[in-house]
């Protein structure tokens, strides 16, 4: 269970494209955060009509990060779990605090979200350094590119390419924590193709 929680986490990315598609007023995923997705408000300048579902995005699917990373702590790790469930926790505040009814508060929300998973990701790949190198070196990576964009992305303050990086800081960790997730996978869950069609090359 706590595997298919974190496989299922980058299906968040289609959720954000499902929102921006009926945006009127203009929105960019280079300049414009997600969190605009999720305002309430409306105006003859911009809305986001499907509000509710980028809210309720940022909630499931941070419920579904902490719920995964408590299931798989005996293979996390204690640090690396803490961090995960701290970063869900955030990503639920993030959907009940929408930017455009108290930015401050927002802000306070999200905030631990881009700390704690770059953070998770370098533990988690050093933790794994030793038994699934390339993983590890994958998510090490993953971790501080996730870390300078979520950087770059307080210092540009609402720049042209505030959006970019703020989906630089957040996306890969969705990918590196499904990879991770799949290599918790029992093996028959992972290889049927693999051994089906092993089977009909057999009886061929």
């Amino acid at each position: 269970m706590g595997a298919l929680a974190l496989l299922v986490r980058p299906l968040y990315i289609a959720s954000e494209f499902i929102v921006a598609a009926a945006t009127t007023g203009g929105y960019s995923f280079v300049s414009d955060s997600v969190s605009r997705l999720g305002e309430v408000g409306c105006s003859a300048a911009y809305c986001s009509p499907r509000h509710e579902l980028m809210n309720g995005s940022f909630v499931g699917f941070g419920l579904l990060l902490a719920a995964g990373a408590l299931l798989l702590s005996r293979a996390l790790g204690p640090w690396v779990t803490g961090l995960l469930v701290v970063s869900g926790l955030s990503s639920v505040a993030t959907g009940l605090a929408p930017l455009d009814q108290d930015a401050a508060l927002h802000a306070i929300a999200a905030t631990p979200l881009f700390v704690a998973q770059p953070v998770a990701l370098i533990v988690l790949g050093a933790r794994l350094r030793n038994d699934r190198p390339r993983l590890a070196r994958a998510l090490m990576t993953a971790g501080g590119v996730t870390a300078a964009a979520a950087v770059a992305f307080v210092l540009s303050a609402d720049g042209p390419a505030a959006g970019a990086l703020e989906r630089l800081a957040l996306w890969p960790v969705l990918v590196g924590l499904a990879a991770f997730a799949w290599t918790q996978l029992p093996v028959g869950r992972r290889q049927p193709a693999a051994e089906g069609a092993a089977g009909r090359t057999e009886g061929t």
